[in-house]
């Protein structure tokens, strides 16, 4: 915008000598910026076509995000789907001790089954807190906890009884054979003991060498130690929880011969008592379900460990 003064009005020759300017200096201005515009897309001469201007710039990001993505097909830059999965192909039976029927079965119950070296009953009420936080809840609650745990890693699992089904049992001897007829790669049998107040802590029960009528635990006797040897480590870990002051020496094992669930497999197989329900200081952690996740933590990684390891 100009101004003139009120009584000022610059000669027409003035006004005609400026107009060309004007002209000259509009016509030059597109020029300039579009020799700009073809001087930043081209590149600098002398410079790295990649190094600078709009467009190089604009380019960068997409560079960056497109080696991100391929780091992540380049083999060992990411989890593979085996690291992330370590059991797939893998199968593990869970078989969660007693049943909450068995108190209103106690005839069928208590029917005996050969075991091998002897003849027992074919499963048990269990035990429970002084509170009537009876063991079979609790051995499901884990079961279930572990299932979920394994399932993530990739393994195939099958549980012995689920819920409501069986409304009672399974035998021990069913128990069993539901683990040798799926191949399982590991079983655990889940329990939680019965002691005095006072006995507290963990112990695994690895099967003894066995040989007597159905019964032949000698080509399982050192996988199943090698899996409860995982187990122990592993649980006491991610737990916290001692191993037993009153069975095992404080190995936190212990080898048995009467057990059928131990006698009768032909896979790898422990048991493992989590604690003493009926010590006060073991009841609080059996039931806390924080204190069960852990459990089934630890259970989970001596599993993959002995699987995987």
């Amino acid at each position: 915008m100009s101004y003139t003064a009120p009584d000022f009005d610059p000669p027409q020759q003035r006004r005609f000598r400026r107009a060309p300017l004007a002209v000259g200096l509009a016509a030059l201005v597109p020029g300039a910026l579009l020799g700009w515009v073809v001087y930043e897309g081209v590149g600098k001469p002398g410079g790295n076509s990649g190094g600078g201007g709009g467009q190089a710039g604009a380019a960068a990001p997409r560079s960056a995000a497109a080696t991100a993505s391929d780091d992540a097909k380049v083999p060992g830059a990411g989890p593979s789907p085996s690291a992330a999965r370590p059991l797939q192909g893998k199968v593990v039976v869970i078989d969660p001790g007693h049943n909450p029927g068995n108190f209103q079965h106690t005839s069928e119950i208590n029917q005996k089954v050969d075991i091998g070296t002897n003849w027992k009953e074919c499963d048990t009420t269990g035990t429970s807190t002084n509170d009537g936080y009876t063991e079979a809840r609790f051995t499901l609650d884990v079961a279930h906890r572990l299932r979920t745990l394994l399932e993530r890693q990739g393994a195939t699992v099958k549980m012995t009884r689920d819920g409501d089904q069986p409304a009672w049992g399974p035998c021990v001897t069913k128990r069993a054979e539901i683990g040798n007829e799926a191949h399982a790669d590991a079983a655990i049998s889940i329990h939680a003991d019965g002691a005095p107040e006072g006995d507290r802590g963990f112990h695994v029960i690895l099967p003894a060498s066995v040989h007597s009528g159905a019964a032949d635990t000698r080509p399982i006797v050192d996988s199943s130690r090698t899996l409860g040897e995982h187990i122990e480590s592993d649980f006491a870990r991610v737990t916290g929880s001692a191993p037993s002051n009153y069975v095992g020496g404080g190995t936190g094992l212990d080898v048995r011969k009467d057990l059928g669930g131990l006698n009768l497999s032909t896979v790898p197989k422990v048991f493992i008592e989590c604690g003493n329900m009926r010590d006060s200081k073991d009841a609080a952690l059996l039931t806390s379900g924080a204190w069960r996740q852990k459990a089934a933590q630890g259970m989970s990684e001596g599993i993959v460990s002995f699987l995987h390891g």
